[in-house]
């Protein structure tokens, strides 16, 4: 929903200069800096690390948190960081799925209503006990500065919800174009099946699977003459 994105779509003028401007910064620790390697074999190249001045608490406007592995630990400077920019006037955090866990590993999310993955629910809990989790019920939640998601693509409908209650950034056809555009944020906030139904909806996918696993698998079945 940028400037620069929809500036270059056949799409009317006005449309493209409404959008605003966005500058992302891809930003890591030192020691990662700067290829940080992600799952099935990509890499990310950052631009900043966080000890950089002009990604300093204050400089930013949005910090978006993304997914980690959920056992990971992470640097007391990064956990400042994130803490320091959570804390700055006019900055709004937006953490999608398992990014929850540095989220509440930099104790941004203590007293905060709280989404985060479903399946996670319990286990977020237990490591954090000074935060309401509700993401039995909601795909995303805002609390304050504070935005959190779901799993995975759950992150886009928040980033679409957010766009519309942002409207200093996002004039609403611009954001109504861009979600057309993408296919996201159609869904609503709250899940339309109980958590009960969802973990019983897991446990037969677990059934099928084990059930298939004890079938003779047909690629390792040779030609017949």
């Amino acid at each position: 929903m940028s400037k620069e994105y929809l500036g270059i779509l056949p799409l009317p003028a006005h449309i493209g200069k409404m959008a605003p401007s966005i500058k992302i910064t891809y930003i890591t620790s030192p020691k990662l800096f700067p290829d940080v390697a992600l799952t099935a074999d990509l890499t990310v190249r950052a631009t900043r690390t966080y000890e950089d001045d002009d990604v300093a608490p204050g400089n930013l406007d949005i910090v978006v948190v993304p997914g980690t592995e959920p056992g990971d630990e992470f640097e007391e400077d990064a956990k400042r960081w994130l803490r320091d920019q959570f804390n700055s006037d006019g900055v709004d955090v937006l953490c999608v799925c398992t990014g929850v866990f540095l989220c509440g590993a930099a104790g941004i999310l203590d007293g905060k209503s709280v989404s985060g993955p479903r399946g996670l629910q319990d286990d977020l809990r237990k490591k954090y006990p000074n935060v309401k989790f509700v993401g039995e019920k909601y795909r995303w939640i805002q609390d304050g500065n504070l935005w959190t998601s779901g799993g995975i693509t759950n992150g886009n409908d928040m980033m679409v919800a957010y766009a519309y209650a942002n409207s200093r950034y996002w004039p609403k056809p611009v954001v109504s174009m861009g979600a057309m555009l993408t296919d996201v944020g159609d869904r609503p906030q709250l899940y339309d099946q109980g958590q009960h139904k969802f973990f019983l909806t897991i446990a037969w996918h677990i059934a099928q699977a084990w059930f298939l696993s004890l079938m003779p698998s047909k690629k390792n079945q040779g030609k017949k003459d």
